[in-house]
């Protein structure tokens, strides 16, 4: 199907994934919720289960058909060649409860753990399946607001401090001793389900009450895992293993426009906020534990990069024309954000780019003009000249092949 002009409007899907909040995507999109429906994710991309629509205001299609009718002129042929699709998946996302704790596999890991598994007669939708795909699955994001996650684990004395300020983790020093990072987290995460109620069970509930007489805050690894039992205390019969990641793990706080880019390897989890997430298009997910879902302990330690990290924190680059860049060391995706205030933002599009307003309303001169409201987005293809105007102040986030 063909569309007039090369800016179209577009339209993502929303997720309702459980750990969502309830008010901060619909009042982004202007929609009501009133059965408080969790609202997770908004999906922009073409993504083969959840394609966004776009639109040049008389005909509708979707951009994964639109992309394989008109690869050319969507993708270009460098784009193509590399990556045979669109690489990318932007998304907005709420968390209201923390997610699981999550590694992604390299490219090359990612290839061959899918080669495996098809070998092995696994459906694709086979619960304890790993690898969906194979590509990899880094991903950059950059706060909407005051938005908290675990990111690595903590350097070597940081995380020996924990051991040793944590009664319960005492007996846990010698191993991390002489057996470092791999020794502590296999250790853990192997551990008979029995052994695990019996060390943790105390320190969840010394957590929950240091919680409840505010001596704890979001800085500390306590207020979360009290958050995680809150109004669960007499139900809880079993504690996952993923708490251990809690301590473990930087505890990271990102202020509005700060940025963290999850590269392969890094153990990661979200734990509340609001985001603006741009990843490779791939569903390749380890999982450590705080899920019911399927969690390859063999699979996970050998995919995970057992060494201390600081955190990048990312407040972006000044590139000029009202917008700064945060810089992604892969080829699949960049992002920038532009910030307007009676002023414009001028480019030519190197590629398929989507653009979506989070604050305020902008127009966007091009080959069609676009009256883009908050929560709006455009898919724009390769080579179109265009210009973002706001008579007031507008921030919008671009995706883009680099």
């Amino acid at each position: 199907m063909t569309l007039n002009g090369k800016t179209f409007h577009l339209k993502g899907k929303v997720q309702h994934y459980a750990w969502g909040g309830y008010t901060f995507i619909p009042n982004l999109l202007g929609f009501s919720n009133s059965d408080h429906t969790p609202c997770a994710e908004y999906w922009m991309g073409a993504h083969p289960s959840t394609s966004s629509i776009i639109s040049d205001g008389m005909s509708s299609v979707s951009l994964n058909e639109f992309i394989t009718d008109n690869t050319t002129a969507t993708l270009t042929n460098k784009v193509f060649e590399q990556f045979g699709e669109l690489p990318y998946l932007l998304k907005i996302l709420d968390v209201k409860d923390m997610l699981s704790i999550q590694v992604h596999p390299t490219k090359a890991e990612a290839k061959k753990g899918f080669e495996a598994e098809e070998l092995a007669g696994i459906p694709i939708s086979a619960p304890h399946r790993n690898y969906k795909d194979s590509n990899h699955k880094p991903e950059v994001m950059v706060a909407l607001s005051e938005f908290w996650l675990l990111h690595g684990f903590k350097e070597k004395d940081a995380l020996m401090q924990t051991l040793i300020e944590v009664q319960e983790f005492n007996v846990l020093q010698p191993l991390f001793k002489t057996e470092g990072y791999k020794g502590l987290y296999q250790m853990v995460m192997e551990m008979e389900q029995q052994y695990v109620d019996s060390l943790m069970m105390p320190l969840v509930k010394r957590e929950l009450r240091r919680k409840a007489n505010n001596q704890l805050t979001k800085k500390d690894a306590g207020w979360w895992v009290a958050k995680l039992f809150d109004g669960k205390e007499e139900n809880v019969k079993s504690i996952d293993k993923g708490v251990f990641s809690i301590y473990f793990f930087n505890i990271v706080e990102l202020a509005k426009g700060e940025a963290v880019f999850q590269r392969a390897g890094v153990p990661h989890a979200y734990l509340e906020g609001q985001n603006v997430e741009l990843m490779a298009n791939s569903d390749n997910v380890l999982r450590g534990g705080l899920t019911p879902k399927h969690v390859d302990v063999p699979e996970l330690l050998k995919h995970t990069l057992f060494e201390g990290i600081t955190p990048n924190i990312m407040k972006g680059n000044d590139i000029g024309n009202n917008a700064v860049n945060y810089p992604c060391p892969i080829p699949d995706f960049g992002i920038d954000k532009i910030e307007l205030n009676g002023n414009s933002h001028q480019a030519t599009a190197a590629s398929l780019e989507i653009i979506i307003a989070v604050e305020g309303g902008a127009v966007i001169n091009s080959s069609r003009n676009i009256v883009l409201k908050q929560g709006e987005a455009v898919a724009i293809l390769p080579n179109e000249v265009y210009k973002i105007e706001s008579s007031g102040k507008c921030v919008l986030y671009k995706a883009f092949v680099p």
